[in-house]
C-alpha cells in the first residue's frame, strides 16, 4: 500500500478529507468543485493562470487559497486537472514538475482516450474521469454551488491504473453527489460523441437555420421569429449556443467518433425528411412516438 494510501486508512478519512485538494483551473467545473468541497470543510488549494483570475476567484470564495504559483499545489494529496482540453493535452512542464509521484491526479476533461495517451506515464497515480454536468457559461464567474448533484462522474481507468487512486477519485465524486461509474476510455468518447458533443453542433445548425432562413426572409420575420422562441427552442439549443471554444476544443480531441455520429444523425433527419416529403403520416407518426419512448431512458 502507498504512503498516501497508509496516511487514509489511519485516519480513516477519504483524501479529499485527510488532505488538501488541489484544484487547477477555476472555471465552470473548478470553482463549482471548489464550492462544494469546502461546503463540506475540505481545504481546497487552487491554481490558475492569470493573476486578475486569482483575483476573482479569492472574491468569490471558490477556494481556500488561489495563486498563480504551482507552488500552491505542495502538499496535495489529490489533483484535480480542470483545464481546457488543449492545456490538458499540452500541459506546462512547471505543473507537471509540481505534481508529487504520490499524490492522486484526476482530470475533468470531456474526450479521455486523448487525455490517457498524454497523462498515464506522466504521473504514476493518474486517473481519467469525466463528471458530466455543466452550463452554458464558462470562467471564473461560472462555478455554482451543487453542480454535480445527481450527475454521473465516470472514470476510464487501464490495467495499470492503481485501484487505490481510483477509489480516492471516486469518494470525491461521491462527496459532491455525483453518481458513479467506470468504462473503457473508447466507449467513453463514443458516448459523449452521441449525447454530448453531436447536441453542440446540432443546437448550432438549429440556431444557425432559425437565423438565417427569417433573415432570408426578411421583413418582420427575424423580430418574430425572436419573439416567438420559447423554453423548446431556448432547451434544444442550449448547448449549441454555449462555449464555442470548447465546443470546437471537443470536435476537434473527438473528430473520429463525432464524424460517426454526425453521420448517423443525418441518415435519421433524411428519414424524417421523405416521410415529411412522401406525405407519409404514419410512418412519421410512428418515428415520433419512438422518440417519445426512447426520451425517458435518456433522462
Amino acid at each position: 500500500m502507498t504512503d498516501a494510501g497508509n496516511a487514509r486508512v489511519q485516519s480513516g478519512e477519504p483524501l479529499w478529507q485527510a488532505k488538501p485538494v488541489g484544484i487547477v483551473g477555476m472555471g465552470l467545473i473548478g470553482g463549482s468543485l471548489g464550492l462544494d468541497l469546502m461546503a463540506q470543510g475540505a481545504q481546497v488549494r487552487a491554481l490558475v493562470h492569470r493573476p486578475a483570475t486569482a483575483e476573482r476567484a479569492r472574491q468569490r470564495q471558490l477556494a481556500t487559497v488561489v495563486s498563480t504559483d504551482p507552488g500552491v499545489l505542495e502538499g496535495c494529496g489529490l489533483v484535480v486537472l480542470a483545464l481546457p482540453l488543449d492545456r490538458l493535452l499540452d500541459p506546462a512542464q512547471e505543473l507537471v514538475a509540481v505534481l508529487l509521484p504520490e499524490a492522486v491526479v484526476t482530470d475533468v476533461g470531456s474526450v479521455k482516450a486523448p487525455v490517457l495517451e498524454r497523462w498515464h506515464n506522466r504521473v504514476p497515480r493518474f486517473v481519467a474521469s469525466h463528471p458530466m454536468a455543466g452550463t452554458a457559461e464558462a470562467g471564473v464567474e461560472a462555478g455554482v454551488a451543487g453542480l454535480f448533484a445527481g450527475r454521473p462522474w465516470v472514470a476510464t481507468p487501464t490495467a495499470t491504473t492503481d485501484p487505490e487512486a481510483l477509489a480516492e477519485v471516486r469518494h470525491l465524486a461521491e462527496a459532491v453527489g455525483s453518481h458513479w461509474l467506470t468504462c473503457d476510455a473508447r466507449s467513453h468518447d463514443q458516448a459523449v460523441a452521441l449525447i454530448s458533443h453531436l447536441p453542440v453542433l446540432v443546437g448550432a445548425a438549429l440556431l444557425q437555420a432559425a437565423h438565417g432562413e427569417a433573415a432570408d426572409a426578411g421583413g418582420g420575420l427575424p423580430a418574430l421569429v425572436r419573439a416567438l422562441a420559447s423554453s423548446g427552442f431556448a432547451d434544444t439549443t442550449r448547448v449549441g449556443g454555449g462555449n464555442p471554444e470548447l465546443g470546437s476544443l471537443m470536435a476537434r480531441t473527438n473528430r473520429a467518433a463525432l464524424l460517426t455520429a454526425l453521420a448517423t444523425y443525418r441518415i435519421s433527419l433524411e428519414e424524417l425528411e421523405a416521410q415529411l416529403q412522401a406525405g407519409h403520416w404514419e410512418a412519421l407518426q410512428g418515428a415520433l412516438a419512438e422518440a417519445h419512448q426512447l426520451r425517458p431512458e435518456f433522462l
